[in-house]
């Protein structure tokens, strides 16, 4: 569990980090911290996994990618595990997950996000994916974007 220190260092993140040349520093001031007491509380909440990262979420459209899919697998439930952490591993999956089958309709276990500038790159990029999984891979398909939906991360409410 996490105290109220850590709730309202959450808090104080959800939004992201300041603008400042030292946005630590500017967090902790704000919130009656010591800079090095939030770095050691950050690192705790990220050992026990309360929090996975503290990263940088570029706009992908504003940067030209503007071709977007989802790739959808059906992978061998043995061998699932090795080969999804090798897909999440690729510098071009944005996220990569395994979901339960929804048989008969749906077969596909493993979800990869690819973006890129075309949908031709896009396709490349599933093909990489494709020869990764190899024989194991027995299903595929790719959902394209088609619109921008708002994404957020968890967000604690605020009391009050």
């Amino acid at each position: 569990m996490i105290d109220a220190t850590d709730r309202q260092i959450i808090r104080a993140l959800q939004g992201g980090l300041p603008l400042t040349p030292t946005p630590y520093a500017q967090v902790a001031y704000d919130l009656g911290l010591l800079e090095s007491d939030l770095l050691e509380r950050l690192a705790a909440l990220k050992t026990r996994g309360v929090i996975r990262r503290i990263a940088a979420a570029p706009n992908h459209y504003k940067l030209g990618m503007t071709s977007n899919g989802m790739t959808v697998w059906d992978v061998e439930d043995a061998s699932i595990t090795k080969l999804g952490a090798k897909i999440g591993a690729l510098p071009f999956v944005t996220h990569c997950y395994q979901r339960p089958r929804a048989l008969p309709d749906w077969p596909y276990n493993l979800f990869a996000m690819v973006h890129g500038t075309d949908r031709t790159e896009v396709e490349e990029k599933r093909a990489e994916i494709a020869a990764i999984l190899g024989d194991a891979c027995r299903a595929k398909d790719i959902l394209y974007s088609t619109r921008i939906l708002k994404k957020t991360g968890l967000r604690l409410k605020q009391k009050g």
